[in-house]
Order: C-alpha cells, then sequence, then structure tokens
C-alpha cells in the first residue's frame, strides 16, 4: 500500500507535459498487446492516475484562465 502512496506523490510531483509523456508511452505499451495480465493492470492503474491528474490540471488551468477574465464573460476555450 505504500507503493501506491509513493507511484500518487510521484504523480503529483510531475508537470502536466511529464504526466501526458507518460500517459502516452502508457497507452502505447498497452497496445502492444506484448505484456502479462497484470503487467497490463498494473499499467493500466497507472495510467488512470495520470489521466486523473492531468483532467485535474486542466480543469484548473481552465478556472485560472476564467477568473483572469475581466469582464467576467466566460469564453469557451474547448480544445
Amino acid at each position: 500500500m505504500g507503493d501506491k502512496v509513493e507511484k500518487a506523490a510521484d504523480i503529483n510531483e510531475m508537470s502536466f507535459e511529464q504526466a501526458m509523456m507518460e500517459l502516452e508511452g502508457t497507452v502505447a505499451n498497452l497496445e502492444t498487446g506484448e505484456l502479462s495480465l497484470e503487467q497490463s493492470l498494473q499499467l493500466f492503474e497507472r495510467g488512470q492516475q495520470l489521466a486523473a491528474y492531468c483532467n485535474l490540471q486542466l480543469e484548473t488551468a481552465v478556472l485560472k484562465v476564467e477568473k483572469l477574465i475581466s469582464d467576467g464573460e466566460i469564453v469557451d476555450i474547448s480544445l
């Protein structure tokens, strides 16, 4: 269980870009189909953690942008 806490702390110290790069690599590894079930499950779990972290970072960025808009108008910044 301590290992999961360490991995979560590890993710929280990453930049958005670092987390996205690792997530992309994780997806690529899973797509090869060459991993054992156990390895696939571990990578999938890590990918879920990375995706959640990236989503949180994006949501935070959107809130900051909305706050910075001086006239209060919410601008759609769809990616």
